[in-house]
């Protein structure tokens, strides 16, 4: 504003409505021949030569009176006066515009353009335009500024603007203000301002120092409210955050489904929704209860989610308990409790329940209960609970149920798993043999070990029994595959051996005859391994085929473990001659036959494994090979350390007594 006032072409000014002259351009100055500084804060009779000074105070008493604009000719060097009112945004009149112009039309014309910009940035809409001291302090009226603040014109000169500055932005806009005074820098800053009515805007404020002669002789500013702007910026932000949240629960929600589809027991569905509770809702609990067999009693998975609960009578939960996770399965609905008031508002004569004993005795503030719903049929119900009064808005309630509903699969999916693993252990263990044949010359036993971590019960199996000859038939087997179809599968293979094994015992007639079983009644893809053994308990000396299965370990005191070198073969089922090769146990010997998740898992390759087996068996000494059931625990211990079991192990240990021991 101050550029235009000092640049235009024509003389410009503007008096207070006390007569004084508020701003003076160089071209007025020049015009009337007194210097600007001369008319700072004076009425025109201080500064003008009497004729003039009494013909502008006539016309500055006419247009303050009525406010029409006055225009006279007959100023110094030719030039016309052209007086108007100024008026303040309630239309109240300020104070009085001064243009001095030559009378030719162009110059008219500019003057009507120049009187124009002038008075829109005197009354500029949105702004408010303020002049201070050299010191900081307001020396001069602003009409705008008390019709939005309501302060008087007393109220405002000097340092009472402050007094309308929002109590939090005070200190900071006076300290920076006052920073601005003294180092001459321009001041630039936003702060919220008390309007008339209470309420608080916002403003940018930017005011830069006036100088003359190296000096500031005041500083203007302009305040421009900005509320419009900042609000859409909030609202933005609030809109950038709500879908901010959304994505992420919408990731959590496919993180939580990918983990649950991996989830095999309830018991890791509930590790997963504790965890997806508290990373995408700050739950403080999470629990889980399914119905019980008889559709009226609910059983809490993990007894930790559910601490003496506010939202529940205790003891045993029934249908008929009252509680969110009970009341959720009656409604078939979501149970949104905000906090205990609400608590007891909504299981008001069925729980009693004092908000103050709830805050004093529990760090539960607020709960939320889910149904968990299969084929249209309650299965149970999942609770929330958190330490602070939560109020769910809508994104978060249809999330809840999003989850609950994958919940809901994942939780009958690991009942079913649950139960197919039970039926296959069971099984596969019905098909192991009670216990094995008392042999006198040998001594046999045996360990199988079910994998625990994704509870898929495999094809690993073991036999021993006595032939028509006295002589001991030992296989080990592995049906490959997992759950039932593999127990199954084993318990054929194991049928059919002793089957085949007493009408001819011979480890080659009965390989053969499994192959031909197999090409008549099991499908291509099951692969199947078996290393078979007939031995004399007597001698030591027998006959071993293998068809594909790991090779046997051979233990002997003074000497250093080796594997058996019969040649292995192929899996069951895959045409090709079988072979027998003699095997001989000395006294003192001990022979271990094992399945592959003795010595491979997804962190130790097959070759890797099997000479650590050697090194394992190396390194027990010979107290120890010869006690069959302790060097059992010590392979397998040995084995399994610092691995994580990703499969069935079945070891079977035969151990020939030396002459000594017999």
């Amino acid at each position: 504003m101050d550029m235009l006032i000092h640049q235009a072409p024509v003389g410009l000014a503007f008096l207070g409505s006390d007569l004084r002259f508020r701003r003076v351009n160089a071209a007025l100055a020049q015009i009337v021949g007194k210097p600007e500084a001369d008319h700072e804060d004076k009425v025109p009779s201080d500064v003008w030569p009497e004729d003039l000074a009494v013909r502008a105070e006539a016309a500055l008493h006419k247009v303050l009176a009525d406010g029409s604009p006055i225009t006279e000719p007959g100023y110094p060097q030719g030039h016309t006066a052209s007086w108007f009112a100024v008026r303040d945004p309630a239309g109240e009149i300020s104070g009085v515009g001064l243009v001095l112009s030559e009378g030719d039309p162009a110059g008219e014309e500019e003057i009507r353009r120049s009187e124009e910009r002038y008075r829109s940035l005197v009354q500029g809409g949105a702004q408010v335009v303020w002049v201070a001291g050299p010191d900081g302090a307001m020396k001069e009226d602003s009409p705008e500024w008390r019709w939005i603040t309501g302060q008087s014109a007393e109220d405002y000169i000097g340092q009472g603007w402050l007094d309308s500055i929002h109590p939090e932005d005070r200190e900071r806009v006076e300290r920076d203000w006052r920073e601005c005074v003294r180092t001459g820098k321009v001041f630039d800053d936003r702060y919220r301002i008390r309007t008339k009515s209470g309420s608080y805007r916002h403003y940018d404020v930017r005011a830069v120092p006036i100088e003359r002669a190296g000096k500031i002789v005041e500083w203007v500013g302009a305040s421009t409210d900005v509320t419009s702007q900042r609000e859409a910026e909030e609202m933005r932000g609030r809109l950038t955050e709500q879908l901010s949240a959304a994505a992420l629960r919408t990731a959590r929600l496919q993180q939580a489904t990918s983990m649950l589809a991996e989830a095999l027991t309830v018991e890791q569905v509930v590790e997963v929704i504790t965890e997806v509770g508290r990373t995408a809702i700050g739950a403080l609990r999470s629990a889980v209860a399914v119905l019980e067999s008889d559709g009226m009693r609910l059983k809490v998975v993990n007894a930790d989610g559910l601490p003496s609960a506010p939202d529940s009578a205790g003891g045993p939960l029934t249908l008929q308990s009252p509680s969110v996770m009970t009341r959720a399965i009656a409604t078939r609905r979501p149970v949104l409790v905000e906090d205990p008031e609400d608590l007891r508002r909504q299981f008001e004569g069925e729980l009693e329940i004092d908000p103050a004993t709830v805050m004093a005795t529990s760090d539960e503030r607020s709960w939320v209960g889910l149904p968990l719903i299969t084929a249209g049929a309650p299965l149970g119900a999942l609770r929330f609970s958190f330490g602070r009064p939560r109020k769910i808005i809508e994104e978060e309630r249809v999330f809840l149920e999003a989850l609950a509903g994958q919940c809901s699969l994942a939780v009958e999916r690991a009942g079913l798993y649950e139960r197919e693993h039970t039926t296959a252990e069971t099984l596969q263990r019905s098909l192991l043999p009670d216990q094995l044949p008392s042999v006198p010359g040998l001594f046999l036993t045996a360990s199988y070990l079910p994998v625990t971590r994704n509870m898929e019960i495999g094809g690993d199996w073991y036999d021993a029994f006595r032939l028509a000859d006295q002589r001991l038939a030992v296989a080990v087997g592995d049906v490959m595959g997992k759950g039932l179809t593999a127990a199954a599968g084993m318990g054929r293979v194991r049928n059919a051996l002793r089957a085949l094994a007493l009408t001819d015992g011979r480890p080659a007639a009965v390989l053969g005859g499994l192959d031909r079983l197999f090409s008549a009644t099991e499908a291509e893809e099951q692969v199947t391994t078996v290393a078979y053994l007939v031995i004399d308990p007597v001698t030591g000396q027998g006959m071993l085929g293998n068809a594909g299965h790991l090779p046997a370990l051979v233990l002997e005191a003074g000497s250093a473990p080796r594997f058996d070198q019969v040649e292995a073969g192929t899996p069951l089922g895959w045409a090709s001659p079988r072979k027998q090769h003699p095997f001989s146990m000395r006294p003192g010997s001990t022979a271990v036959f094992y399945s592959d998740g003795l010595v491979e898992n997804r962190n130790r390759g097959l070759d890797a494994g099997l000479e650590e087996l050697a090194a394992v068996a190396a390194r027990a000494d010979e107290e120890l090979l010869g006690q069959p059931e302790r060097l059992l625990r010590y392979l397998v211990d040995h084995m399994l350390a610092g691995h994580e079991q990703d499969d069935d192990v079945t070891v079977l240990v035969m151990h020939r007594p030396s002459g000594e021991t017999q």
